[in-house]
């Protein structure tokens, strides 16, 4: 995701999308909250809003947060300083490493991954169980971004986005490898709690 997209969705002045977006990091609180983690790693943290609001939340956790980007790992490490741990890393090395974590955190990154389902052993590998994940939840997403003007030529999709999940395909797609344990309802996005099997 480019910098400026994610920047401009954490930091929207429009009331509806900052409703939905709070309601949507607490959630995800909640979520984490259900596992009870000390150790928490967040593949693909980006600028570190999610890092944020956890770390604020739950001072106790041990945050680590990975991205590919050297511009959002460094916005991250200004806005968090010493409260995460953060890496310009790959997902994929780090799971070679053998290193694993009580919680791994995935949020709205599936959807820009070609061949997502080959991250899905990545996380399996990085987890010691429990995983979050979400994704845009499409149609709707996209009807969204549409009514409000946004991406308009291209029918409401970001063209960032490559995968396109309902809440069901979604589902089925995380419950191909792990076992899902909660589907909390966070509209626009379809956010799943799961499990190694």
């Amino acid at each position: 995701m480019s910098n400026y997209g994610n920047k401009q969705k954490h930091e929207s002045k429009n009331p509806a999308q900052r409703a939905l977006l709070h309601r949507f990091k607490q959630t995800a609180v909640a979520m984490v909250d259900q596992v009870a983690p000390t150790t928490v790693l967040e593949v693909g943290c980006g600028e570190g809003y999610m890092l944020d609001v956890l770390s604020q939340a739950r001072p106790s956790l041990e945050l680590k947060g990975i991205d590919i980007s050297e511009p959002a790992i460094a916005e991250a490490k200004s806005r968090l300083g010493d409260r995460a741990t953060l890496a310009v890393e790959d997902a994929r090395d780090l799971s070679a490493s053998g290193q694993q974590y009580d919680l791994v955190v995935m949020l709205e990154v599936l959807e820009h991954i070609p061949n997502p389902e080959q991250m899905l052993p990545v996380l399996e590998g990085l987890t010691k169980g429990p995983l979050l994940l979400s994704v845009p939840w499409e149609p709707f997403f996209r009807g969204l971004n549409f009514l409000r003007g946004k991406h308009v030529t291209a029918w409401g999709n970001d063209p960032e986005h490559v995968n396109h999940w309902g809440r069901r395909s979604f589902l089925e797609f995380v419950g191909s490898r792990f076992q899902v344990l909660e589907t909390p309802i966070v509209f626009p996005w379809t956010m799943v709690l799961a499990t190694l099997r």
